[in-house]
């Protein structure tokens, strides 16, 4: 398959470079110091599943250049997502599909406000990666999983193609039977992992250890379960229960990207996590007092970053 990622980070590094080293065709498209490295350098992942290094990379920050492909990766992060929507349309003709896989579930129809709905899959990724340096990612943490789907749930060929490309790559990849409960059940993980960690500055092993700070993953979880039920999302009632344990089992010093994007001053994912708990609950008359707490706690720091407030930390 002829693959372009979009938004060369510590997502698409990793997943774009399994499938390129695979044998797929893939088209990076960075900009930045991050482009200058991987065509300088090429690209290099270190991973628990094996270290290695691509070279020569394609890449560029003119997707006019690469002309259409067989399905694009957005790989930015969730704030980016409607910019990204615009870029990517030299990327697509009639048959491209465009899968996201950042956090959050409202990237699905940001995409298809712009591309047409028939172009766009829902997608979603598990992994804890990193960026070391331009050009260099590190695998840290979970087993890589990739998962996508027809907004419909209808079987496609096309989402076929995808999981035996990740599969040919050594990454584990499904089509879940509702890929808007899978969507949902990533939502549910990441913004309480992400907000929680965010606000307490503390690591997977503390939050899980104390009483205190684990009662807040499972609240925080709790709200976005009324969330989803009461938007009709069938996520399953054992849900809270199976990502408390997926927390359980991530390495001690385990972070989310949201969390260390707030510690080092970046613009996040908040109005993409912990505000969109708070956003869609609104919607729909459901309490989110936790992660409204989350979410108006960080704000001052994510307004900050974005250069919309000034003061000192």
């Amino acid at each position: 398959m002829r693959i372009a990622v979009f938004g060369t980070g510590a997502v698409g590094g990793y997943f774009g470079g399994r499938l390129a080293q695979a044998g797929e065709e893939v088209v990076f498209i960075a900009r930045g110091e991050q482009l200058r490295a991987l065509r300088d350098h090429g690209l290099r992942v270190d991973s628990p599943k094996g270290d290695f290094i691509l070279q020569p990379v394609q890449a560029t920050d003119d997707p006019t250049q690469v002309g259409i492909v067989d399905a694009v990766l957005v790989c930015v992060k969730a704030w980016q997502v409607a910019e990204a929507a615009l870029a990517c349309r030299p990327l697509v003709g009639p048959e491209t599909f465009v899968v996201p896989l950042q956090n959050g579930v409202e990237a699905p129809a940001q995409l298809a406000a712009v591309l047409g709905a028939e172009h766009v899959l829902g997608g979603l990724c598990r992994i804890i990666s990193l960026v070391v340096e331009p050009g260099h990612i590190r695998h840290a943490g979970l087993e890589p999983y990739v998962a996508c789907g027809e907004l419909d749930n209808r079987p496609s060929r096309r989402t076929e193609r995808l999981r035996e490309a990740f599969a040919r790559a050594g990454v584990t990849a499904e089509i879940p039977l509702d890929i808007q409960v899978a969507l949902w059940e990533k939502f549910l993980f990441i913004a309480s992992f992400s907000g929680v960690g965010a606000v307490t500055r503390a690591p997977a092993g503390v939050l899980r250890s104390l009483p205190e700070t684990r009662q807040m993953l499972e609240q925080a979880m709790d709200e976005v379960f009324a969330v989803a039920r009461a938007r009709e999302i069938g996520l399953p009632e054992e849900v809270i229960r199976q990502t408390m344990a997926l927390i359980d089992s991530l390495p001690p010093d385990g972070t989310a990207s949201m969390q260390r994007d707030i510690v080092e001053g970046r613009p996040s994912e908040l109005e993409s996590q912990n505000g969109a708990v708070v956003r869609l609950g609104q919607e729909a008359g459901v309490a989110t007092p936790l992660n409204t707490f989350i979410y108006h706690s960080l704000l001052p720091l994510e307004s900050r970053a974005r250069g919309r407030v000034q003061f000192k930390i």
